[in-house]
């Protein structure tokens, strides 16, 4: 079990550089055992001087650890149910800003994506604009109909995936153990939450997708007055090069410059608000990352987003109950909110409506005895979640990355307009969706699917039926003769558990034994 002994050591290293940078001392070992306190107490030996006596030290650490660990990171601030509101929030602002690499890598990856000469792909390439964990941004020009245009290049790092990879298949097996040792990480689902993470990170690293990504919400928002997506050069775009438009404008986080160009900061803001909810509730595609650096006001006063790798969907059930819990708490309808929980089948039926609707009044009646600028939606979010893990409401991965981006898009709106109405800005949008999608029109609407639905669905009762029979007679037939595994299959089972069993063992013996020599030289 070479591989076993391959994750404990990266593993091992990782805990080295956690105990280095402090990160234990985050942690309250009071309601510890006493291995896990005594475990903490050493790790705490090897302590750096120095470092910060906050919960800013993670970030610190996972940034040390590489582009794995920093996504890692940014994950971790969208599931504050696994790892506690405290750390959660003080991963949000964590940044994958990385030295570049050199421009001859850039320009190798891009001729041997392209199978042709950096020239006739690119009629000039500058030095890279801006670097991150996976890739890097270079300004480019392209000839169009015997015109220069410029376009944003961006390039896969070199070597990235080997890394994310190794890493990724250590974390599967921190995570297996875990859920193996615990019931509590059961819970949890650690290796779900692993399992999400790679899928994100897999995608992030094809910029086909990011390009199919952005293409997408751009058909979405193409009617949008105020709120645009760079266009996609498809010829130019393969599996590890990106090209986009050029975006000549202003980042939302050079406050400065806005002023100067004379806009208008509290409209601005309200923009920021109204698009994100627009995209999440009516097209149930939303960009996920919409920091200020992503954010950009044009020539022509548009807001325009970019970096599409990471995005957020919602399916029907999902735009639904958001719409309904935020029009509920506008209007102060509790039972209304407490009925859509049930209704989408987010709370088991065996806990009573009338209750919940009591604990979700417990938060929306303060909201409505406080000024506007102090109404958080995100926070009140926030509640909402920990509100419904006392009902049994398992964890919505979707609606936790909507929670997280409504942070940041408060947040980014707040510094614009500190006394923004929170809940006057969303109405109009939540009101709209409620009436094309709850009144009569939407009504009719749904009614029309439904018939289509049963049309199709009556359509296929034969072959459904016909797979049926087959099921049946495999299930008596198992019923009649049992499950059968091979003598060869069970002894190869026995043999790579007892294996597996011996790696582990010896692997977390030898990580005991030199913290053991750690703590005897520091002592």
């Amino acid at each position: 079990m070479i591989s076993s002994l391959s994750h404990l050591t990266r593993l091992a290293r990782t805990g080295y550089v956690l105990a280095r940078e402090g990160v234990f001392g985050i942690v309250d070992t009071r309601a510890l055992p006493l291995p896990e306190r005594t475990f903490i107490a050493m790790a705490r030996l090897i302590e750096r001087p120095g470092t910060k006596e906050n919960s800013g030290r993670l970030g610190a650490a996972l940034t040390k650890l590489g582009p794995t660990y920093v996504k890692l990171g940014q994950f971790m601030a969208t599931r504050p149910d696994v790892v506690g509101t405290q750390i959660a929030k003080s991963l949000e602002s964590l940044q994958d800003r990385m030295p570049p690499f050199p421009q001859a890598e850039a320009e190798a990856v891009i001729v041997a994506a392209f199978d042709r000469p950096l020239s006739a792909t690119y009629a000039s390439l500058g030095p890279a604009v801006a670097a991150a964990s996976i890739a890097q941004v270079h300004k480019a020009e392209r000839d169009l109909d015997g015109e220069r245009k410029t376009v944003a290049v961006k390039v896969l790092r070199p070597g990235i995936e080997r890394r994310l990879t190794a890493d990724l298949e250590a974390f599967f097996f921190a995570a297996r153990t875990a859920e193996k040792m615990s019931t509590e990480a059961q819970r949890l689902r650690p290796v779900e939450a692993v399992a999400t993470l790679a899928r994100s990170v897999r995608i992030e690293m094809d910029f086909r997708l990011e390009a199919a990504a952005a293409s997408e919400m751009a058909e979405n928002t193409k009617d949008d007055a105020d709120f645009r997506v760079p266009t996609v050069d498809w010829d130019r775009t393969a599996r590890e090069v990106l090209t986009l438009e050029w975006i000549d404008g202003t980042p939302l986080n050079d406050r400065a410059t806005l002023e100067a160009r004379g806009l208008d900061l509290p409209a601005l803001g309200r923009n920021v608000i109204q698009s994100f909810l627009r995209h999440a509730l009516r097209d149930g595609f939303f960009h996920a990352d919409m920091h200020p650096g992503n954010l950009f006001v044009d020539n022509n006063g548009k807001l325009v987003a970019v970096d599409f790798g990471i995005m957020g969907r919602l399916g029907p059930k999902e735009r639904r109950f958001l719409a309904e819990i935020l029009y509920g708490f506008i209007t102060r309808d509790y039972q209304r909110v407490a009925q859509v929980h049930f209704d989408a089948g987010y709370v088991p039926r065996h806990h009573s409506v009338e209750d919940f609707a009591q604990a979700i009044r417990a938060i929306g009646e303060p909201i409505h005895n406080r000024t506007a600028e102090d109404i958080s939606m995100a926070k009140l979010l926030m509640l909402l979640f920990e509100v419904t893990g006392l009902f049994d409401m398992r964890t919505r991965p979707e609606l936790l990355l909507l929670q997280k981006t409504m942070v940041v898009v408060e947040g980014v709106a707040r510094t614009f307009d500190p006394k923004l109405d929170m809940w006057a800005t969303a109405d109009p949008v939540v009101r709209e969706w409620i009436a094309r999608h709850l009144g009569p029109a939407g009504k009719l609407e749904g009614a029309v699917e439904g018939a289509g639905e049963l049309s199709r669905f009556l359509g296929q009762v034969p072959s459904l039926l016909n797979r049926a029979g087959t099921i049946l007679d495999q299930v008596d037939d198992i019923t009649r003769n049992g499950l059968v595994l091979a003598p060869e299959s069970v002894e190869a089972i026995g043999r790579s558990e007892a294996r597996h069993n011996r790696w582990v063992a010896g692997g977390l013996w030898m990580i005991a034994l030199m913290l053991g020599w750690i703590a005897w030289l520091l002592l």
